[in-house]
């Protein structure tokens, strides 16, 4: 069987998808008006997405506010908020040019979904000709919603978690229900728990192993065979062609990371100066047998943040280095990270979202190529 790819989720959404959603946030337009645009783009996404050859697709995330706030928010502008949410959340992560990411803010409970992952799936599926996939948000990402320090009147810490997990296990159920071959946890936060930031209090508070066994509680209430099909997303935060965590050393991670009893991980790594040596710490953590399932290793190959195309050949050269520390038959290929997980992104160092989203298409088909290059190479 040929080395498996797949993408993390995300595209850059079109200038004129990203002036529809502020338009509609300042009342111009129409949820309707703005519903147009989302079906143009996500048509646009996978199809385009076909035409390079990957066989599991997505829809590029058009629809969503964000990785993140798709569950609770209709735009990244606060539009359709939740209503026990409020805008005024903390930071969730500085970036190196700048500016700042901020989550909503947690008034009471109980925590519900306002939207599912399975509810953009649904309408992703009638325009699709072959499998898709779908990325979901993990819960360890959206403690973050609940205040630090002190509780919320009412509603204590642990009974949000268990609201919480109640509500990610439903998202991951109804992907699968909906007709999703695999579903992703996005995990972004992990990385950045290792960091101590003191403009952002959050990451001084050695969280990841909180993260990990709350992550867990989701992850085990399925079977061996489902999570075969669950995956966990890692990377240090693209957004805006710059990361928000990749001075954090992946020996902080990846030890606490493998413990989450998934079947797969999608690991940034095309963007890492020493490639080798995390392909070593790989090798050393991931399990053959994670409570019954092996966890495969997707190694990234391509780097979204950057608008150079990278050759087939490249890519072949890292899986090929990369197998001879992790085992052929748990190795795959994906991008480091979703291309645009924020739906506002003017992508600065590519020109233009719609400049990024033509690279983002080449930069897949690249993957492709290189994987199969890299499985004849290794005779897989």
């Amino acid at each position: 069987m040929p080395i498996p790819t797949e993408p993390v989720g995300s595209l850059p959404r079109p200038i004129k998808l990203q002036d529809a959603m502020r338009a509609f946030d300042k009342g111009e337009i129409t949820l309707e008006q703005l519903e147009v645009e989302r079906d143009e783009a996500c048509l646009d996404s996978i199809k385009r997405m076909e035409a390079t050859g990957q066989e599991l697709n997505t829809d590029g995330e058009q629809r969503w506010s964000s990785f993140a706030t798709y569950p609770l928010s209709d735009t990244l502008g606060g539009s359709g908020l939740a209503q026990n949410l409020a805008v005024d959340g903390g930071i969730f992560a500085n970036f190196p040019d700048g500016h700042q990411r901020q989550l909503f803010r947690l008034k009471s409970g109980p925590f519900r979904y306002k939207n599912y992952a399975s509810d953009a799936f649904n309408k992703a599926k009638k325009m699709a000709c072959g499998c898709l996939k779908q990325a979901v948000i993990a819960p360890s990402m959206l403690t973050l919603l609940y205040p630090l320090d002190g509780e919320v009147e009412g509603y204590t810490r642990e009974q949000f978690y268990n609201d919480l997990v109640d509500e990610c296990e439903k998202d991951i159920r109804q992907s699968f229900s909906a007709g999703a071959k695999r579903v992703s946890i996005d995990f972004t936060e992990g990385r950045l728990a290792c960091r101590n930031d003191p403009a952002n209090p959050w990451t001084g508070r050695n969280m990841l192993e909180e993260f990990v066994k709350l992550n867990n509680r989701v992850i085990d209430r399925f079977s061996a065979e489902e999570r075969v099909n669950i995956g966990v997303h890692t990377c240090p935060g693209g957004d805006c062609d710059t990361q928000h965590s990749l001075d954090v050393p992946y020996s902080k991670l990846l030890p606490s990371m493998f413990k989450m009893n998934a079947g797969y991980f999608l690991i940034q790594l095309a963007s890492e100066d020493d490639k080798e040596s995390i392909y070593k710490l790989i090798g050393e953590h991931s399990r053959a047998d994670a409570n019954g399932v092996p966890q495969v290793c997707f190694i990234g190959v391509i780097n979204p943040q950057n608008p150079r195309v990278e050759t087939p050949q490249e890519v072949c050269d890292d899986l090929v280095l990369a197998s001879q520390y992790i085992p052929k038959e748990r190795l795959g290929s994906t991008d480091d990270c979703g291309f645009s997980p924020f739906s506002w992104d003017l992508k600065p160092k590519h020109g233009s979202p719609d400049a990024a989203r033509d690279i983002a298409f080449e930069k897949i088909k690249a993957r492709i190529d290189g994987t199969k290059l890299a499985s004849e190479k290794l005779e897989i």
